[in-house]
């Protein structure tokens, strides 16, 4: 043989290393077709329902002489 042609076969990949090669770009080619998600806007517009009671409740309660005061004076404030 001559010296480009051990060469060559020095740089060529072993048989085993061939089939891992095959194997893994088989795995990448079915990886490749897997499914897809769609996501589509819907048709109508999306209705939410919320059915709030708001109560307020404010109760006061007025020192004796400050409550004497205003009933005494109503002009005050």
């Amino acid at each position: 043989m001559t010296e480009t042609a051990l060469t060559k076969m020095k740089d060529r990949p072993s048989n085993g290393v061939m089939k891992k090669l095959t194997i893994l770009g088989l795995c990448a080619l079915c990886l490749a077709q897997t499914a897809c998600v769609n996501v589509t806007a819907p048709d109508k517009p999306i209705v939410i329902n919320l059915n709030i009671s708001v109560t307020q409740e404010v109760v006061y309660r007025l020192d004796g002489q400050a409550k004497n005061l205003i009933q005494s004076q109503p002009g005050i404030f």
